[in-house]
This record gives C-alpha cells, sequence and structure tokens, in this order.
C-alpha cells in the first residue's frame, strides 16, 4: 500500500498498471528508442515489442484494442504522417464504436485515447528543433520528456475527473524513469522465457531487470517525499 500511494504521488501508477496509456508509452518510447536503426527497422521492433507485451501480459480484449490503437497511430508517426495518425486514431475509435461501444466508457480506452492522441499532436518533435540534433543526449532526454508531456497533459484531465487527484510532480517523474519501460518488458520476458529453459539462462538478464526496478522504486521513493507535490480533492 505503501509504495501504490507512492506511485499515485509521482503520477506514475499508469507505468505499473496495464492501461491503454501504458501501451501507448511503451510503444512511443521504443519507437524514440530503435530510432537510429531506421523507419522501417523501427517500425517492425516497435510492433515486434507490442506484440510480445500483449502475448506476455495476456491477450485481453482492453489490451488489444491498446495495442491496436498504438500500433495504427504511432506507425503513422514513424513515417511522418501526423494527419494520418490522427485519421488512424479516430477509425480505430469509430471502430470500436460499432463493434464494441461499451468500451468507449472504460478509463482504459479513454486514457489510451488521450494519450495517443497527445503524442501525436505534441509527441513527435522534430529533429532540427532547439538545436538538440547537435547534442544526441540532449536531445533524446527532450524528446522523451516530450513525449512523456504530450501524454500527460491530455490524460490528468481524465485522471482527475475520475479519481479527484493531481500529482504537481509527474512531469518529472515521468522524465526520470519512463526510458525504463521498454528495457524492463524486454528483459522481463527475457527472464521468463530464457528462464523456462533454465534457471542458469535466465540469470543475466533477471539481474539487468533487478537493476532498473532497484533505480525505479529508489526514485519513486525520493520523489514522493518532496512536499506540496500532489493533491487530492
Amino acid at each position: 500500500n505503501s509504495f501504490y500511494h507512492q506511485l499515485k504521488i509521482t503520477g506514475l501508477l499508469h507505468i505499473v498498471v496495464l492501461s491503454g496509456m501504458n501501451i501507448t508509452l511503451l510503444s512511443a518510447i521504443t519507437a524514440q528508442i530503435t530510432s537510429y536503426f531506421g523507419k522501417w527497422v523501427s517500425t517492425l521492433l516497435t510492433i515486434l515489442i507490442v506484440i510480445i507485451f500483449i502475448i506476455f501480459v495476456g491477450p485481453k480484449a482492453p489490451i488489444i484494442r491498446a495495442g491496436i490503437m498504438g500500433i495504427l497511430t504511432l506507425v503513422s508517426i514513424i513515417f511522418g504522417k501526423r494527419n494520418v495518425a490522427f485519421y488512424a486514431l479516430l477509425l480505430s475509435a469509430l471502430f470500436i464504436a460499432i463493434f464494441s461501444p461499451s468500451w468507449l466508457s472504460t478509463i482504459s480506452f479513454q486514457l489510451s485515447f488521450a494519450a495517443t492522441l497527445g503524442i501525436i499532436l505534441f509527441g513527435s518533435p522534430k529533429k532540427s528543433e532547439s538545436g538538440v540534433s547537435r547534442f544526441p543526449l540532449i536531445g533524446k532526454i527532450f524528446s522523451n520528456l516530450q513525449t512523456s508531456l504530450s501524454a500527460q497533459i491530455f490524460t490528468v484531465p481524465i485522471i482527475f475527473y475520475y479519481f479527484r487527484e493531481v500529482s504537481f510532480i509527474a512531469p518529472l517523474s515521468n522524465l526520470l524513469v519512463s526510458f525504463t519501460i521498454a528495457p524492463l518488458m524486454i528483459f522481463g520476458f527475457a527472464t521468463a522465457f530464457l528462464g523456462k529453459i533454465h534457471y542458469l539462462f535466465g540469470l543475466i538478464p533477471s539481474y539487468i531487470c533487478y537493476s532498473i526496478l532497484e533505480y525505479f522504486t529508489k526514485t519513486v521513493e525520493f520523489l514522493s517525499e518532496i512536499p506540496f507535490s500532489f493533491a487530492r480533492f
């Protein structure tokens, strides 16, 4: 309960709860990390990661829906077609409204739709912006921050509406830990898969997972102690 409360204070609950926003951020960050390999490879790897994630956590309806939305829109973003991504998002919502209208009222759908919309509109910085292309590390940090903030801005009103609470420190906390989502998923899957073959094979990726999780938990604990970082109404 204590760690759960710390996640709420830091605005990071979406990272550990399987939601559409979680998959949207996973897809966006994976696309950014793999962007150095080129558009086609990055696209295929992003789709593969999403599919593996869906299989790994269980192909339930909300997860599949979020995965489809993420793939449709983020593939369009990767190819620089922001308008196409926007129409793809609307099209996926239209299909859901026709074939499963009850999903429209779920928090998971609303969070994934809002997060994806935010990333489409504001989460795809141009490489030439602010001269960050001359400093790759700074550019990557800026890109991750913009992606996180874009999703946060559009999802905070929904979270506030349903739960009557807001985290003022969420942008900073997401910047500091959101990049751990993709490697945790990759090495977590490797640990489970290789561990099934023999537990020794799963040791190395499990140690990597442990190190990442240690950083994650310590960061959450530290940020949650900052005064006036959370409010409930």
